[in-house]
């Protein structure tokens, strides 16, 4: 009966984490604190960062066969997300958490809000007009969507997505689909897409820490596995329903998980528990 709860977990984790193009962990990681209080945070995190990684790698193939990816600037940010994660990884010992907690708790509610109301505005991408880079991606009905973004501003807040996903221990997609939506004028569908395949190299990256340093062991193994094979095909189902919803209702969607995360990290902040 737990492993087949732990597969329905998995599918509807990866069915919404590809949906809103953030992996699922910040869904995934509170629902295994409650369910296994005996275990450690660390091994928690562990097995929530390698399902984020199985989850995020199976939407990002459907995303790239949809030719919705922008792997360009996808590699792009990677260049200073993946030290951002390592740096996270190595500084989350020395961290005064709860103080960090609290800020973050409350700046995640406050994006979430500003988020949720742009979202009734206009969402047509401007071209940046200062150091901009423009792309030019082609969608599979032959018609092709141009953006623009400063490189710089892009790397400066990739290193900061993979740092602070690091300490929080969540996926950076919930960060940074919004960051390239508001601020690198990236579509929303290309901006979800895009950052599911960055989630995927990030979260492989930390996994991989965790494996080094003991935090995923063997005994992890089935619990993982059961997950991770509903996340691989929840996140099928994810990136078909991303097809069928408006822009505005899957960063809508990111808005309301923003503020949950948010309430969450304040919660066990000011309960003095690490998130």
């Amino acid at each position: 009966m737990e492993y087949l709860l732990l597969l329905l977990l998995g599918l509807a984790v990866g069915a919404f984490g590809t949906l809103i193009g953030a992996g699922g962990g910040f869904v995934l990681m509170p629902i295994l604190l409650l369910v296994y209080p005996d275990q450690t945070p660390a091994a928690l995190t562990a097995i929530s960062l390698a399902v984020v990684f199985l989850n995020a790698t199976s939407g990002s193939c459907s995303y790239f066969r949809m030719k919705r990816v922008d792997l360009t600037s996808g590699l792009l940010f990677l260049s200073t997300g993946i030290p951002g994660v390592v740096a996270g990884a190595l500084l989350v010992h020395g961290m005064p958490r709860q103080a960090f907690d609290l800020l973050f708790g409350l700046l995640l509610l406050a994006g979430g809000l500003v988020l949720f109301v742009r979202t009734f505005g206009n969402d047509k991408p401007k071209l940046a007009t200062k150091a901009a880079f423009t792309r030019t991606l082609a969608n599979p009905d032959g018609t092709t969507q141009s953006y623009a973004y400063s490189p710089a501003l892009g790397l400066t807040l990739s290193f900061a997505v993979g740092l602070v996903s690091s300490l929080l221990g969540i996926g950076g997609g919930i960060i940074h689909v919004p960051i390239m939506v508001n601020l690198l004028n990236f579509p929303v569908h290309i901006a979800t897409a895009t950052s599911h395949f960055i989630l995927a190299v990030m979260a492989l990256t930390g996994t991989v820490i965790h494996v080094f340093d003991g935090s995923l062991g063997w005994g992890a193994a089935p619990r993982l596995l059961t997950i991770g094979m509903g996340a691989v095909a929840g996140a099928q189902i994810g990136a078909r329903l991303s097809t069928r919803m408006h822009g505005h209702w899957i960063l809508r969607s990111l808005a309301v998980a923003l503020g949950l995360v948010g309430v969450r990290i304040l919660i066990l902040a000011l309960a003095h528990k690490p998130v």
